[in-house]
């Protein structure tokens, strides 16, 4: 997947809105089916499913990041490695980075990964 690829900006309103419709809708059929659900419940239920919306949301604004690509202007240095200092070189590969939510959400971030040259060490870019 090339960044191209990732979420563009303007399809986030029309995602969004899907997803935002699902937990409205979800809610409101999970209440009807629990009408005795105690306050601790109804928070229960509503926040897993905001959890699954927040995820989206959060994996979509990361894709469309511009720090998901080692693109730098000529007169910027390279990110460097935190660990030496070194200055890291692109790899030109992409990776898929599995990350957990806050709210206990698995999000996937698919980007280019650099190298230090120094010691070795394989990073997503720190940007």
């Amino acid at each position: 997947m090339r960044m191209e690829e990732a979420p563009m900006r303007q399809d986030f309103d029309q995602r969004w809105q899907v997803l935002s419709q699902e937990v409205l809708t979800g809610m409101k059929e999970w209440r009807l089916q629990h009408p005795r659900a105690t306050l601790k419940e109804i928070e229960v239920a509503l926040d897993e499913r905001l959890a699954r919306l927040r995820a989206r949301m959060l994996e979509d604004a990361a894709l469309a990041s511009a720090s998901t690509a080692w693109e730098h202007e000529k007169e910027s240095e390279p990110p460097r490695c935190p660990h030496c200092g070194e200055a890291l070189q692109e790899r030109g590969v992409y990776a898929t980075r599995q990350l957990q939510t806050y709210g206990g959400q698995e999000i996937a971030l698919r980007r280019e990964y650099g190298v230090c040259p120094q010691c070795g060490a394989e990073l997503f870019p720190p940007r």
